[in-house]
């Protein structure tokens, strides 16, 4: 017949929390919390204190739990206050909310004076939790007050100062990064902003390319055509969509032929169009070399941003550019196939074209 005590470390063992209070691991923290029998103190898992016998150890999901059932915090690993990745997020929305009041985006000296730290510790942190730099995320934040300002300002001139631009001319270099377009045709309503685009067959369905003056915007997989065409509608609801001519259809022969072959490559010039942080995404997708896979976790550490994981997979989740930003080749933590927006099956088909399954 098992002991208690044989019963205790049996259920302490099998529970995975256990391999993160062994590891010490910060990434858990917040998570739960475990307490000891015989101390009577609760911790952190990333605690550094002497290992406890599992057998006098129980886990609780939050603080509360475990000084309800009795125990004291820990006086060196303070379970009760918030975890230091708790204390960089608000810290970090405190500095977004700043950039998003100022007349003009603060420097990254008045960033780091106002959180108390050095330039590049502040950098490094903004980076880990926005995905982004503190420049690209103000930057962000003005184009965004620029397309509200052109929606409700008299001229354009007082829409680009209202945004907190101080010239003209600064904005206007950056515009068509900024808008997709001219100020004038985003006033308009994007209305002289055309989109070539056409419905064609392959070995996984339907395909959609679409295409602006700047390059390949939109490759589109799915099973109706029709709703192909509302996707891209809803994507570019004030440009001019307008079905492509047979030079149009000599480009998506080339895109439908990169579909069934990818290793050769697409050589054709792409309009991408996202937020800073979907940009950086994408790119980082297009390092990965046909025929490898990476996991969501990997982007996020290659981007800077290792705890944006869910981010990550949002971006990914909305690319508009089937294969071309090969989002196909990212695969959960446990190699699963799962999370692909053109369906599990077609992901399927291009890792085994490109040898990697």
């Amino acid at each position: 017949m098992v002991g208690t005590t044989e019963r205790l470390v049996t259920a302490t063992l099998s529970d995975p929390r256990w391999v993160a209070v062994c590891a010490r691991d910060a990434a858990a923290d917040g998570q739960f919390f475990y307490a000891v029998r015989t101390t009577g103190v609760y911790c952190k898992p990333s605690c550094v204190a002497r290992a406890a016998r599992p057998e006098n150890v129980e886990f609780h999901a939050t603080a509360e739990a475990a000084e309800r059932a009795g125990f004291r915090p820990c006086k060196r690993c303070r379970p009760g206050q918030p975890t230091l990745a708790q204390q960089h997020a608000a810290l970090i929305a405190d500095l977004c909310r700043f950039i998003q009041v100022a007349e003009s985006p603060p420097t990254l000296h008045v960033l780091a004076h106002r959180a108390g730290l050095s330039r590049y510790h502040l950098h490094r942190i903004f980076r880990a939790v926005t995905g982004v730099t503190p420049r690209a995320y103000a930057a962000a934040h003005r184009a965004s007050r620029v397309r509200v300002e052109l929606g409700r300002s008299d001229t354009i001139t007082e829409a680009i100062y209202g945004a907190g631009f101080n010239s003209n001319g600064r904005f206007y270099a950056t515009s068509n990064q900024v808008l997709g377009m001219t100020p004038t045709q985003y006033r308009a309503g994007g209305v002289d902003t055309a989109i070539r685009f056409a419905v064609g067959q392959c070995s996984l369905g339907a395909i959609l390319v679409a295409a602006s003056e700047r390059g390949v915007c939109a490759i589109l997989l799915g099973d109706d055509p029709e709703a192909l065409a509302r996707d891209l509608q809803d994507r570019f609801p004030r440009a001019d969509l307008v079905g492509g001519d047979e030079d149009f259809e000599q480009l998506v022969a080339r895109v439908v032929g990169f579909v069934e072959a990818p290793r050769l490559g697409l050589d054709l010039p792409l309009d991408v169009r996202g937020t800073a942080f979907q940009q950086r995404v994408w790119q980082a997708l297009g390092q990965i070399p046909a025929g490898k896979t990476v996991t969501y976790t990997d982007i996020a550490r290659r981007i800077g941003a290792p705890n944006a994981v869910r981010a990550v997979a949002g971006a990914c989740a909305a690319n508009p550019l089937a294969v071309a930003i090969p989002c196909h080749r990212v695969v959960s933590l446990n190699g699963g196939l799962s999370g692909y927006r053109w369906g599990v099956e077609r992901k399927r088909a291009l890792l085994d074209r490109e040898g990697d399954v």
